[in-house]
């Protein structure tokens, strides 16, 4: 796959299951689009019987706590889109509309892989649109308590560096960095599940969260060990789905990221809100465009405004 262009996918793919918050299923279609697109949501089935475009943009983002929620949830939202999100930016693709008959994406296996394989399925097919990048030019930083999120220039690529630090000692403190790849995204990050504490269980389900969730779809965590029987699939698994997430909130900057992610005790709302600290002062970032594997130009006309326009066109 050429690099310097855009992508999408060769054909729908099709899944369904449940919601690990709502309970409720829901099948969604990931169906090709033309360059320029951007990823988006087609929300139907909602109560007032419209169907809601969602562009998949962190200014769209209503709610971050223990998923990522776009949209209104009045008038059809979208719950726990950061899965399917990093899949699509951990293997490259571009363009993409999402049909979802539900308000929540369904969990699958609490991981991305699933949606990985549907992807490669189909397969991924390249335009012949230059791809566009969001280059960082100066250091973000966001801060709550000791929880921080940064951002910071690099070179080349993307690059992440994650670390956690529970009050568990199953999960306790762990950390691990990389940079972005889809083959190191598929061998590294992708099979990671998300993951919960038996001890919050009933807190949650009180808060109306957590309602689908089973050992089929999370890592549960006991006091003093993994509850599910057969364990866990890499020894820092914890750390790795929390790069997961943090890929699939920041893919909501709507274009890929070049430079460097840093956070600690970090999760969805410092993820998102490191996107805000980005966009707030155009001089953070700017837009720059493929000329081909070793050229790039920049297209400062495309950051006036910051409005979603400079992110996708119109469907």
């Amino acid at each position: 796959m050429r690099t310097h262009k855009q992508t999408t996918l060769k054909g729908p793919a099709t899944l369904s299951g449940i919601g690990v918050h709502s309970g409720n299923p829901a099948e969604i279609t990931i169906r090709p689009a033309p360059a320029n697109h951007g990823i988006a949501f087609l929300r139907t089935g909602t109560t007032h019987g419209n169907d809601r475009l969602i562009k998949a943009h962190h200014a769209l983002v209503s709610a971050t706590e223990l998923c990522t929620v776009l949209g209104d949830v009045e008038t059809g939202a979208v719950a726990t889109v950061e899965h399917l999100m990093s899949a699509l930016y951990g293997l490259g693709v571009d363009n993409a509309l999402i049909e979802i008959d539900g308000p929540e994406m369904p969990i699958l296996d609490g991981s991305a892989l699933l949606f990985v394989q549907a992807i490669d399925k189909v397969g991924i097919a390249t335009c012949d649109t230059p791809r566009r990048w969001l280059k960082v030019l100066r250091h973000v930083r966001i801060e709550t308590g000791r929880s921080f999120a940064e951002l910071r220039p690099i070179d080349r690529g993307f690059r992440l560096d994650v670390e956690i630090d529970f009050d568990s000692p199953v999960i306790g403190r762990s950390r691990k960095a990389m940079d972005l790849s889809p083959a190191s995204y598929r061998r590294e990050i992708a099979g990671a599940r998300t993951f919960g504490m038996m001890r919050d269980v009933e807190r949650y389900w009180k808060a109306g969260f957590a309602l689908g969730a089973s050992l089929e779809n999370t890592v549960a965590v006991g006091e003093s060990a993994v509850v599910n029987p057969e364990g866990l699939r890499f020894p820092d698994e914890f750390v790795r789905h929390k790069i997961l997430d943090a890929i699939g909130d920041l893919a909501l900057a709507g274009l890929p990221l070049q430079g460097a992610y840093r956070s600690y005790c970090g999760g969805h709302r410092m993820n998102v809100g490191v996107l805000s600290a980005l966009f707030s002062d155009r001089a953070n970032y700017a837009i720059v465009e493929a000329q081909g594997s070793r050229r790039e130009t920049v297209l400062s006309e495309l950051g006036v405004g910051l409005g979603l326009a400079a992110f996708a066109g119109d469907l």
